[in-house]
Protein backbone atom coordinates (compact mmCIF):
# COMPACT_ATOMS: atom_id res chain seq x y z
CA UNK A 1 0.00 0.00 0.00
CA UNK A 2 1.35 3.25 -1.12
CA UNK A 3 1.13 6.44 1.06
CA UNK A 4 0.66 9.46 -0.53
CA UNK A 5 1.57 13.57 0.28
CA UNK A 6 -0.79 15.99 0.39
CA UNK A 7 -0.29 18.27 -1.71
CA UNK A 8 3.23 19.94 -1.18
CA UNK A 9 3.02 19.33 3.01
CA UNK A 10 5.04 16.77 4.64
CA UNK A 11 1.91 14.84 5.59
CA UNK A 12 2.37 11.44 4.21
CA UNK A 13 -0.90 9.22 4.52
CA UNK A 14 -2.19 5.89 3.28
CA UNK A 15 -4.59 6.69 0.38
CA UNK A 16 -7.92 6.96 2.67
CA UNK A 17 -9.10 8.55 5.22
CA UNK A 18 -11.37 7.64 8.10
CA UNK A 19 -14.96 10.35 7.90
CA UNK A 20 -15.36 10.90 11.59
CA UNK A 21 -18.77 12.70 10.99
CA UNK A 22 -20.44 9.34 12.64
CA UNK A 23 -18.92 9.63 15.76
CA UNK A 24 -21.11 11.07 18.60
CA UNK A 25 -24.09 10.12 15.46
CA UNK A 26 -24.84 6.93 14.59
CA UNK A 27 -21.94 5.86 16.38
CA UNK A 28 -21.25 5.84 20.33
CA UNK A 29 -17.78 6.44 21.91
CA UNK A 30 -17.22 2.53 22.55
CA UNK A 31 -17.54 1.88 18.79
CA UNK A 32 -15.76 4.91 17.41
CA UNK A 33 -12.43 3.80 19.59
CA UNK A 34 -13.08 0.16 18.14
CA UNK A 35 -13.16 0.98 14.89
CA UNK A 36 -10.30 4.05 15.17
CA UNK A 37 -8.08 1.01 16.05
CA UNK A 38 -8.92 -1.48 13.88
CA UNK A 39 -8.16 1.65 11.32
CA UNK A 40 -4.66 2.96 12.96
CA UNK A 41 -3.63 -1.17 13.16
CA UNK A 42 -4.02 -1.45 9.88
CA UNK A 43 -1.57 1.41 8.62
CA UNK A 44 -4.08 4.73 8.04
CA UNK A 45 -3.53 7.50 10.01
CA UNK A 46 -5.54 9.99 8.26
CA UNK A 47 -8.81 11.20 10.11
CA UNK A 48 -11.12 13.95 8.89
CA UNK A 49 -13.07 15.75 10.95
CA UNK A 50 -14.91 19.01 11.70
CA UNK A 51 -15.87 20.88 14.84
CA UNK A 52 -19.33 21.27 13.40
CA UNK A 53 -19.89 17.38 14.01
CA UNK A 54 -22.64 16.42 14.62
CA UNK A 55 -24.45 19.44 15.93
CA UNK A 56 -27.45 18.35 14.39
CA UNK A 57 -27.88 14.79 15.80
CA UNK A 58 -30.39 15.63 18.80
CA UNK A 59 -28.96 16.42 21.67
CA UNK A 60 -26.03 17.49 20.32
CA UNK A 61 -24.62 20.78 19.99
CA UNK A 62 -21.66 20.43 18.37
CA UNK A 63 -17.98 18.93 18.65
CA UNK A 64 -19.03 15.41 19.20
CA UNK A 65 -16.71 13.93 16.91
CA UNK A 66 -13.56 15.81 17.93
CA UNK A 67 -14.27 15.30 21.22
CA UNK A 68 -14.39 11.16 20.71
CA UNK A 69 -11.19 11.44 18.48
CA UNK A 70 -9.37 13.60 21.42
CA UNK A 71 -10.15 11.07 24.18
CA UNK A 72 -9.43 8.33 22.05
CA UNK A 73 -6.00 9.73 21.21
CA UNK A 74 -5.75 10.53 25.16
CA UNK A 75 -6.47 7.28 26.12
CA UNK A 76 -4.34 5.14 23.48
CA UNK A 77 -1.32 7.93 23.62
CA UNK A 78 -1.26 7.54 20.05
CA UNK A 79 -0.92 10.97 19.01
CA UNK A 80 2.04 10.76 17.05
CA UNK A 81 0.53 7.90 14.68
CA UNK A 82 -2.38 10.28 13.98
CA UNK A 83 -2.78 12.86 11.13
CA UNK A 84 -5.22 14.69 12.53
CA UNK A 85 -7.43 17.12 9.96
CA UNK A 86 -9.87 19.07 11.60
CA UNK A 87 -12.36 21.65 9.71
CA UNK A 88 -14.08 25.54 10.81
CA UNK A 89 -16.38 27.67 9.39
CA UNK A 90 -19.43 25.46 9.88
CA UNK A 91 -22.60 27.17 11.81
CA UNK A 92 -21.61 26.69 15.53
CA UNK A 93 -25.18 27.96 16.84
CA UNK A 94 -25.38 31.29 15.63
CA UNK A 95 -26.94 30.87 12.35
CA UNK A 96 -24.43 31.77 10.18
CA UNK A 97 -20.55 30.28 8.90
CA UNK A 98 -17.89 31.97 9.33
CA UNK A 99 -14.14 31.96 8.07
CA UNK A 100 -13.40 35.76 9.67
CA UNK A 101 -10.32 35.83 11.78
CA UNK A 102 -11.64 36.42 15.12
CA UNK A 103 -13.96 33.76 14.41
CA UNK A 104 -11.17 31.28 13.25
CA UNK A 105 -8.60 32.27 15.73
CA UNK A 106 -11.25 31.73 18.92
CA UNK A 107 -12.81 28.85 16.87
CA UNK A 108 -9.11 26.87 16.75
CA UNK A 109 -8.95 26.72 20.60
CA UNK A 110 -12.00 25.16 21.02
CA UNK A 111 -11.19 22.86 18.59
CA UNK A 112 -7.56 22.04 20.10
CA UNK A 113 -8.92 21.51 23.39
CA UNK A 114 -11.47 18.85 22.42
CA UNK A 115 -8.73 17.13 20.31
CA UNK A 116 -6.65 16.98 23.68
CA UNK A 117 -3.79 18.16 21.14
CA UNK A 118 -1.25 21.27 20.99
CA UNK A 119 -1.77 21.27 17.11
CA UNK A 120 -3.79 20.27 14.38
CA UNK A 121 -1.77 18.54 11.44
CA UNK A 122 -4.83 19.80 8.62
CA UNK A 123 -7.09 23.09 9.26
CA UNK A 124 -9.38 23.66 6.65
CA UNK A 125 -11.76 26.15 5.87
CA UNK A 126 -15.14 24.19 5.70
CA UNK A 127 -17.31 26.68 4.01
CA UNK A 128 -16.40 29.67 2.13
CA UNK A 129 -18.08 32.93 3.04
CA UNK A 130 -17.55 34.92 -0.35
CA UNK A 131 -18.49 38.03 2.37
CA UNK A 132 -14.95 37.40 3.94
CA UNK A 133 -11.78 38.10 1.84
CA UNK A 134 -9.82 35.71 1.56
CA UNK A 135 -6.71 38.02 3.27
CA UNK A 136 -8.68 37.74 6.13
CA UNK A 137 -8.96 34.25 6.67
CA UNK A 138 -5.12 33.67 5.12
CA UNK A 139 -4.17 35.89 7.95
CA UNK A 140 -5.60 34.05 10.25
CA UNK A 141 -3.99 30.46 9.20
CA UNK A 142 -0.31 32.37 8.85
CA UNK A 143 -0.81 33.34 12.74
CA UNK A 144 -2.03 29.96 13.64
CA UNK A 145 0.99 28.70 12.08
CA UNK A 146 3.36 30.86 13.32
CA UNK A 147 2.05 30.35 16.97
CA UNK A 148 2.64 26.74 15.84
CA UNK A 149 -1.08 25.51 16.11
CA UNK A 150 -1.98 24.24 12.72
CA UNK A 151 0.76 22.74 10.10
CA UNK A 152 -1.17 22.84 7.04
CA UNK A 153 -4.16 24.58 5.85
CA UNK A 154 -6.77 23.19 3.05
CA UNK A 155 -9.91 24.01 1.81
CA UNK A 156 -14.17 22.84 1.01
CA UNK A 157 -16.83 23.67 -0.57
CA UNK A 158 -15.27 26.50 -2.44
CA UNK A 159 -15.34 27.08 -5.97
CA UNK A 160 -12.36 27.26 -8.37
CA UNK A 161 -12.53 30.52 -9.08
CA UNK A 162 -12.29 31.06 -4.81
CA UNK A 163 -9.72 28.68 -4.80
CA UNK A 164 -7.43 30.29 -7.29
CA UNK A 165 -7.61 33.35 -5.62
CA UNK A 166 -6.79 31.99 -2.41
CA UNK A 167 -3.97 30.42 -3.77
CA UNK A 168 -2.86 33.85 -5.72
CA UNK A 169 -3.30 35.55 -2.45
CA UNK A 170 -0.93 33.05 -0.54
CA UNK A 171 2.01 33.26 -3.18
CA UNK A 172 1.57 37.03 -3.12
CA UNK A 173 1.43 38.04 0.49
CA UNK A 174 3.44 34.63 1.88
CA UNK A 175 0.08 33.53 3.40
CA UNK A 176 0.05 29.68 4.26
CA UNK A 177 -1.14 27.81 1.02
CA UNK A 178 -4.30 25.49 0.77
CA UNK A 179 -2.12 22.01 0.64
CA UNK A 180 -5.57 19.59 0.09
CA UNK A 181 -8.83 20.23 -1.18
CA UNK A 182 -12.24 18.45 -0.16
CA UNK A 183 -14.63 18.70 -2.91
CA UNK A 184 -18.00 16.62 -2.67
CA UNK A 185 -16.69 13.85 -5.42
CA UNK A 186 -17.97 9.80 -5.81
CA UNK A 187 -18.54 8.08 -9.48
CA UNK A 188 -22.08 9.39 -8.99
CA UNK A 189 -21.61 13.25 -8.35
CA UNK A 190 -18.70 13.63 -10.73
CA UNK A 191 -19.77 16.66 -12.75
CA UNK A 192 -19.02 19.20 -10.03
CA UNK A 193 -15.56 18.73 -9.45
CA UNK A 194 -14.40 17.30 -12.76
CA UNK A 195 -15.99 20.46 -14.51
CA UNK A 196 -14.83 23.06 -11.69
CA UNK A 197 -11.85 22.30 -9.30
CA UNK A 198 -9.85 18.90 -10.85
CA UNK A 199 -7.87 20.97 -13.27
CA UNK A 200 -6.51 23.85 -10.78
CA UNK A 201 -5.87 21.04 -8.08
CA UNK A 202 -3.97 18.96 -10.61
CA UNK A 203 -2.22 22.03 -12.05
CA UNK A 204 -1.27 23.35 -8.46
CA UNK A 205 -0.23 20.17 -6.84
CA UNK A 206 -2.81 20.08 -4.26
CA UNK A 207 -4.35 16.97 -2.39
CA UNK A 208 -7.65 15.75 -3.00
CA UNK A 209 -9.33 14.18 -0.46
CA UNK A 210 -13.16 13.70 -1.47
CA UNK A 211 -15.74 13.66 1.10
CA UNK A 212 -19.14 11.60 0.43
CA UNK A 213 -17.13 9.22 -1.68
CA UNK A 214 -19.37 6.31 -0.94
CA UNK A 215 -22.47 8.99 -2.07
CA UNK A 216 -23.62 8.53 1.67
CA UNK A 217 -23.92 5.08 1.21
CA UNK A 218 -25.47 4.85 -2.07
CA UNK A 219 -22.59 2.95 -3.67
CA UNK A 220 -21.57 0.33 -1.36
CA UNK A 221 -25.40 -1.34 -2.80
CA UNK A 222 -27.03 -0.87 0.15
CA UNK A 223 -29.97 1.50 -1.27
CA UNK A 224 -31.94 -0.33 -4.74
CA UNK A 225 -34.96 0.79 -4.19
CA UNK A 226 -37.40 3.55 -2.19
CA UNK A 227 -37.66 0.62 0.64
CA UNK A 228 -34.26 0.21 1.46
CA UNK A 229 -34.07 4.04 2.57
CA UNK A 230 -35.27 3.29 6.11
CA UNK A 231 -32.29 0.99 6.53
CA UNK A 232 -30.37 3.90 8.28
CA UNK A 233 -29.82 7.18 9.72
CA UNK A 234 -28.71 8.34 6.32
CA UNK A 235 -30.99 6.45 4.36
CA UNK A 236 -33.29 9.33 2.97
CA UNK A 237 -30.36 11.34 1.72
CA UNK A 238 -30.07 8.53 -1.17
CA UNK A 239 -33.40 9.00 -2.65
CA UNK A 240 -31.75 11.39 -5.21
CA UNK A 241 -29.70 8.66 -6.22
CA UNK A 242 -32.50 6.38 -7.09
CA UNK A 243 -31.87 7.02 -11.20
CA UNK A 244 -31.66 5.42 -13.86
CA UNK A 245 -27.77 6.65 -14.32
CA UNK A 246 -27.89 5.84 -10.18
CA UNK A 247 -28.86 1.97 -11.34
CA UNK A 248 -26.14 1.62 -14.07
CA UNK A 249 -23.36 2.77 -11.50
CA UNK A 250 -24.60 -0.21 -9.05
CA UNK A 251 -24.82 -2.26 -11.89
CA UNK A 252 -21.49 -1.49 -13.34
CA UNK A 253 -20.09 -1.99 -9.45
CA UNK A 254 -21.75 -5.11 -9.33
CA UNK A 255 -20.08 -6.53 -12.63
CA UNK A 256 -16.78 -5.26 -11.18
CA UNK A 257 -16.60 -6.09 -7.67
CA UNK A 258 -17.66 -9.67 -9.00
CA UNK A 259 -14.51 -10.19 -10.83
CA UNK A 260 -12.47 -8.57 -8.42
CA UNK A 261 -14.40 -10.71 -5.70
CA UNK A 262 -14.57 -7.79 -3.43
CA UNK A 263 -17.53 -5.54 -2.75
CA UNK A 264 -18.87 -2.56 -4.43
CA UNK A 265 -17.89 -0.06 -1.91
CA UNK A 266 -14.29 -1.10 -2.34
CA UNK A 267 -14.53 -0.84 -6.07
CA UNK A 268 -15.96 2.67 -5.79
CA UNK A 269 -12.87 4.05 -3.42
CA UNK A 270 -10.68 2.36 -5.72
CA UNK A 271 -11.89 3.69 -8.73
CA UNK A 272 -11.35 7.44 -6.80
CA UNK A 273 -7.78 6.31 -6.64
CA UNK A 274 -7.30 6.27 -10.38
CA UNK A 275 -8.54 9.66 -10.48
CA UNK A 276 -6.59 13.01 -11.28
CA UNK A 277 -5.02 14.73 -7.84
CA UNK A 278 -6.76 12.05 -5.63
CA UNK A 279 -4.80 11.45 -2.72
CA UNK A 280 -7.09 9.91 0.24
CA UNK A 281 -11.00 9.72 -0.34
CA UNK A 282 -12.96 10.14 2.75
CA UNK A 283 -15.05 7.54 3.82
CA UNK A 284 -17.18 6.52 7.13
CA UNK A 285 -18.03 3.16 8.48
CA UNK A 286 -20.18 2.25 11.59
CA UNK A 287 -19.33 -1.35 11.61
CA UNK A 288 -16.03 -3.44 11.24
CA UNK A 289 -17.47 -4.98 8.48
CA UNK A 290 -17.84 -1.81 6.54
CA UNK A 291 -14.18 -0.52 7.43
CA UNK A 292 -12.91 -3.72 6.01
CA UNK A 293 -14.31 -2.99 2.88
CA UNK A 294 -12.85 0.42 2.59
CA UNK A 295 -9.43 -0.64 4.03
CA UNK A 296 -9.56 -3.24 1.10
CA UNK A 297 -10.17 -0.59 -1.53
CA UNK A 298 -6.73 1.26 -0.57
CA UNK A 299 -4.85 -1.93 -2.30
CA UNK A 300 -7.10 -2.95 -4.95
CA UNK A 301 -5.57 -1.93 -8.26
CA UNK A 302 -8.15 -1.76 -11.18
CA UNK A 303 -7.45 -2.70 -14.82
CA UNK A 304 -7.88 -0.27 -17.83
CA UNK A 305 -10.91 -2.40 -18.66
CA UNK A 306 -12.60 -1.84 -15.23
CA UNK A 307 -12.29 1.34 -15.33
CA UNK A 308 -14.01 1.29 -18.15
CA UNK A 309 -17.15 -0.11 -17.60
CA UNK A 310 -17.61 2.51 -14.37
CA UNK A 311 -16.52 5.64 -16.72
CA UNK A 312 -19.09 4.35 -18.76
CA UNK A 313 -21.78 3.73 -16.45
CA UNK A 314 -21.22 6.75 -14.49
CA UNK A 315 -20.67 9.49 -17.43
CA UNK A 316 -22.95 12.71 -17.54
Amino acid sequence: MQKRLLGKSDLRVAPLAFGGNVFGWTIDEKASFELLDKFLEAGFSLVDTADVYSRWAEGNQGGESETIIGRWMKLRGNRDKVVVATKVGGDMGSGKRDTSKKYILKAVEDSLQRLQTDVIDLYQTHWDVTDTPVEETLEAYAQLVKEGKVRWIGASNMSAERLKVSLDASDREGYPRYQTFQPLYNLYDREGFEKGAQALCVQQHIGVISYFSLASGFLTGKYRSEKDLSKSARGEGNKKYLTERGFRILAALDEVSAQYHTTPASVAIAWLLTRPAVAAPIASATSPGQLDALLKAASLSLGEKAIDILEEASKY
